[in-house]
């Protein structure tokens, strides 16, 4: 066994060396056989039985990175390895690990929260969120999981979210998502690339794929789908108090929360090609076009989305007469005062079959640390995309809120 994970180590080794610099979470389609990688050896002819023991005992040893790379680097070996390996890992809402991409699009841990940090980096503009603690505890430890960067298109601010910190194209297939503000940037709306979902939930998503007759432009943009709204409230009269924010997450429905809830659960990210160019023939030899469209999941028929979409809301601050100041209990994630820092929980006020634990539970915290670092901690329903395009939305400055 530990002959077979030092080979397993040594071809993790191989990977990163060949992808050195980028210290992502490796995309799936990098995890796909390649004829100049790996040739078909007596690994791939494993009876099975002895490859899911092997695989197991693999995944349940490595439970942090950067030695979770080992799990990623048996789905690297063939096709069997990487469908044994794809169904012993579980997801972050059962096991409280970030281990293929797709996680970062799966709702988080219920308990405990995943923590997580960013880096904003003011020259370039370039926001990176790492897994860990904080950076001073992490060091190598930390794992870089999206990056984004802000620009401005005319009158609004766009926050590009990419797996990679270096490519932000909305054609590569590392871009993910996108944050978009408005003139006033009291409003943000979160674009997602939306990825596959098992056969109960696709169906859900299959309603906002539109198949038309006539072309459209081949590189057809695959962040169109409004998954949520971050709306600031005014404060034009200055008066006293921090910002407050509303998110409602269209792709969450409120009865996650519910007693006996479940939040959608990606398996993978769509076919980068299926989305950017025209399809293969459908009917009568005629080429047909996939357009995602931009309707919200709010707005489905009540058979595809049954209840209202999940609305996070402010925790309500207290007056520190001492200090002076509003404050809130990060447990020790938040150090320094800030405009920026926040805790979000779900409105229930007016919301039946909801434990009393459910509506207490900070779903997101984000709070700075130090000069231009700042912690995220996140829990279900929310996925690290959502949670990140939340807090991207608090980097933009607000005069109206303030």
């Amino acid at each position: 066994m530990m002959a077979f994970k030092a080979s397993i180590g040594n071809l993790s080794r191989r990977r990163h060396m060949r992808g050195r610099g980028q210290s992502h979470i490796a995309p799936e389609a990098s995890v796909a056989p390649s004829s100049d990688f790996i040739e078909p050896s007596q690994w791939a002819n494993m009876p099975p039985e002895l490859l899911l023991d092997i695989i197991h005992r693999v995944e349940a040893s490595e439970t942090s990175w950067p030695a979770r790379r080992d799990v990623l680097a048996c789905a690297s070996v063939c096709k069997s390895w990487r469908e044994i390996t794809k169904e012993i890992v579980k997801t972050p809402e059962e096991c409280g690990y970030l281990t293929f991409p797709i996680s970062l699009k799966q709702p988080g841990p219920r308990d405990t929260p995943i923590q997580c940090f960013i880096k904003r980096e003011r020259a370039t503009s370039t926001y990176r969120l790492y897994l860990g603690l904080s950076p001073a505890l992490s060091g190598d430890m930390s794992k870089l999981l999206l990056a984004a960067r802000k620009i401005r298109k005319g009158t609004n601010i766009e926050f590009l979210i990419s797996l990679v910190g270096d490519d932000f194209s909305r054609t590569s297939n590392t871009f993910v998502g996108k944050s978009k503000s408005n003139f006033l940037g009291t409003k943000f709306t979160i674009y997602d690339n939306p990825p596959l979902h098992g056969p109960e939930v696709q169906s859900n998503y299959r309603s906002l794929f539109k198949v038309r007759s006539n072309q459209v432009h081949p590189r057809v943009s695959a962040s169109n789908c409004n998954v949520g709204t971050i709306s600031y409230e005014l404060n034009i009269l200055r008066t006293r108090g921090p910002r407050r924010m509303q998110c409602t997450m269209h792709a969450i429905p409120f009865s996650a929360i519910q007693e006996g809830g479940t939040a959608p659960t990606p398996v993978e990210f769509p076919n980068c090609q299926a989305l950017h160019l025209p399809s293969s023939p459908v009917l009568g030899g005629n080429k047909q076009f996939v357009e995602f469209s931009s309707t919200r999941l709010s707005e489905l028929p009540e058979s595809v989305c049954r209840t209202d979409p999940l609305v996070l809301k402010n925790k309500a601050p207290r007056w520190h007469e001492q200090l002076q100041c509003w404050c809130l209990n990060f447990k020790g994630r938040v150090t320094v005062a800030s405009v920026k820092n926040f805790q979000l929980v779900a409105a229930t006020d007016s919301c039946e079959n909801v434990p009393a634990a459910e509506k207490e539970k900070v779903i997101l915290q984000f709070g700075k640390i130090g000069k231009d670092i700042f912690t995220m901690d996140y829990r279900y329903p929310l996925s690290a995309f959502q949670a990140f395009a939340i807090c991207l939305s608090s980097f933009d400055t607000k005069p109206a809120c303030e």
